[in-house]
């Protein structure tokens, strides 16, 4: 198990709101405080420079918000992720963007304990030798998309197919179809390679589901899921389908 400590960035354009920040953490001694930043463009170079393993980070500030900032990054490069702000109504949304916690300012001691208990079981997974070893695990296993006024958790494995949307993705899962607010793009790179697979600038599709492909002219082809459904296979994205699915 790694005994060093959790190295932390804080992102808030309050001086006195990181202030508050390093006094909670004062009483976390596996918790070091390697940086602070007023703005989210300043957080994007210090996470490039100093790669903290958590990140403590406001929503609300001048430029970039929060969740902005999350978008902008790598999924391999996201830290770990606790949101301090004053605005309730964002923690839907926080834990859609992947946070561990979700912490209302003036911070209340106890509250910001718990929030740093969460933190440290995620991060003894994350470096436990299973975790170490099962890459499967890093990749999205699960999404929560709105529906009304309720929120529906989708298991990846149960995604047929996704196409973009404008800033939006719509999913199709076991029959039903789920409008989420994401980009193809960001989703893709959370997704596992290996069971889905880019089939056109705007469909990914999961490659359990696929029953047939059938070529066409020009390099393109169609791909025929289980269910019926008829996807164009898009010359660009030929050479990888071949790969994943073994085509000539």
């Amino acid at each position: 198990m790694n005994t060093a400590p959790i190295r932390a960035l804080l992102v808030d354009d309050e001086v006195l709101a990181r202030l508050a920040l390093r006094q909670a953490l004062a009483a976390h001694a596996d918790v070091e405080i390697v940086g602070e930043c007023g703005n989210a463009a300043e957080a994007q170079q210090a996470i490039q420079a100093l790669a903290p393993e958590l990140l403590f980070l406001d929503i609300r500030m001048p430029g970039m918000d929060g969740f902005k900032l999350l978008h902008q990054l790598k999924p391999q490069a996201l830290p770990m992720v606790v949101f301090t702000t004053a605005y309730g109504q964002h923690a839907l949304r926080a834990f859609d963007a992947g946070a561990l916690d979700y912490v209302l300012k003036p911070i209340d001691q106890a509250r910001f304990d718990q929030a740093l208990e969460r933190v440290r079981r995620h991060w003894h997974g994350l470096q436990s030798p299973a975790a170490t070893s099962a890459h499967a695990n890093t990749h999205l296993q699960r999404i929560s998309v709105r529906v009304g006024e309720h929120i529906r958790v989708v298991a990846v494995d149960a995604i047929d197919w996704i196409r973009a949307d404008g800033n939006y993705v719509q999913i199709h899962a076991d029959g039903s179809r789920y409008l989420h607010r994401e980009t193809l793009s960001h989703l893709l790179a959370t997704l596992d390679p290996a069971r889905f697979l880019r089939i056109h600038r705007g469909v990914i599709v999961n490659v359990d589901r696929i029953r047939e492909v059938h070529p066409l002219f020009n390099g393109n082809a169609e791909i025929v899921l289980r269910d019926g459904t008829r996807l164009d296979l898009s010359r660009r994205f030929r050479a990888g389908a071949r790969l994943v699915l073994g085509l000539p």
